[in-house]
Order: C-alpha cells, then structure tokens, then sequence
C-alpha cells in the first residue's frame, strides 16, 4: 500500500456508528464486523479484508451486507486496532509511521489467526477478498492452503514473487487508471497465474475507474456506482464458484 491513489476518496468514518446489519464481535482477539450466517446454516465463510480505512468505512459494510446476502458469512476484522486512517489533512498525522506499524506482515499474521478462529467455530471453506492494503494481506493468502481462494482487488503492491507463491484461485480486479498497480502489471501477472493455475485464475481491468473504485465511489455518479457493482458481482461470482463448492 503505498502511493496517492491510495489516500483518494476518503469515506466518511464515523466510527462506533454501527452502519451495517450486522454486529461487531470479537475474533481472535479484533473487533470483527460480522453479518450473515455461519454454521450450522453455512460452512462458507468470506474474511473482508479493508483498504487504510478500515473495517467502519459504509460502502465496506453495505459490500460485506451485499456478500452475506449470496449465503456467506462474512468477516471484516479491524486490522488497524481502532487506527484506520481518519484525518489526512492533519499535520499530526505521519504517513510512514503509520504505515510501519500497520504494516501486510501484520495484516497477515493477524488474518491466519482469523483464518484459524473461523476454523474453529465450524466454518469448512473460507475466500478472501481484499481491497488495496488488503489485497496485498490476501494475495499473501493466497500462497497457503488456508483458504480456497481469493480475490485481489485494486491492491497495494505487490512483486512478481508474491504471484508465483500463489496456490488457490485467484481474481484479480483492477482499473484502468491505477499508479500503484498499473494495468501492464496485473496482465503480467496474469500470464505467470495462467502458466500455473490454467483457469483458476482472472485478471481483469475495469475501464475508466481509478484505484480504490470498489469502495471508495461518488454513490451520486451513475458509472461510478454500475463500475463499482460490476466488480462486486464479478467478486462473489468468483467466490461463490471456489468457496461454496468446498463447503
């Protein structure tokens, strides 16, 4: 996570304002957003994994409501410990100190142990799906067998490395105008997953949207919301198709 178009469009946080229809909980030892139906109802479960914002942003909450909704219950834990960024035009606020300490390591370490809290209450199949900083936490995921798949949208950067360790199928949704990860990347990424996992992976670039689109769009700008939906159905299609069948 690094780079301007990952501090655009900041929503507007109010935190501790319970937007969403679910409940927060306590999962491994974060404060969790939770909503939809976990077991007995269903083995399937989505862990949401937030851009700098954090877990509180609403068009993140109605996203995890819009998941649960295809019959997942989702996940999106507070990866930053109650330190999303709020305020970046406050001059006390330090980009590269906040950045060390809420670093994708972390995010990574702390996402296995939700994995593993998940695991066990009786979830059997679990996907990731992150967005910016969290993409780089999934596609991090994405190289173990602790789920069954992921999907990476507009994400922080990520090597060449972090695509070859991959081992699950993997989306990879990206826009058109995106300094931090460009178009002629993500297709080169593209061509190492196909190589590897044949047609279990996707890259696809979404015209006309900058970086952060999925959740970070004008609700009053008619493309802006249909790009964002688009990306959201592609999201739960894919993870319907790889996480649900493991259930």
């Amino acid at each position: 996570m690094s780079g301007s178009q990952c501090f655009e469009n900041p929503p507007k946080l109010s935190p501790g304002s319970g937007c969403g229809a679910g409940t927060v909980q306590q999962l491994a030892g974060l404060n969790t957003y939770v909503t939809g139906s976990g077991p007995p109802d269903s083995k399937s479960a989505i862990l949401l994994i937030s851009d700098v914002f954090g877990y509180e942003a609403p068009l993140f909450r109605k996203l995890a409501d819009k998941v649960a909704g295809a019959g997942f219950l989702v996940v999106a834990p507070d990866f930053f410990y109650g330190d999303p960024i709020v305020d970046l035009n406050n001059p006390q606020f330090d980009r590269e100190a906040w950045r060390k300490i809420h670093n994708t390591d972390k995010g990574y370490v702390d996402a296995k142990s939700v994995i593993a809290a998940l695991k066990s209450k009786g979830v059997s199949a679990i996907g990731a799906a992150g967005f910016c900083w969290g993409g780089v936490v999934a596609a991090k995921l994405a190289s173990s067998q602790g789920i069954q798949a992921a999907v990476v949208l507009h994400p922080g950067p990520i090597t060449v490395d972090d695509i070859t360790e991959i081992k699950v199928p993997v989306a990879i949704l990206g826009a058109e105008i995106d300094h931090v990860s460009p178009p002629e990347d993500l297709k080169r990424f593209g061509e190492i997953l196909s190589a590897k996992l044949k047609n279990d992976c996707l890259v696809k670039i979404y015209p006309r949207v900058s970086h952060g689109w999925t959740v970070r769009y004008n609700v009053e700008d008619e493309f802006a919301v249909k790009s964002a939906e688009e990306a959201h159905e592609d999201m739960i299609n894919w993870l319907t198709k790889y996480v649900k069948r493991d259930e």
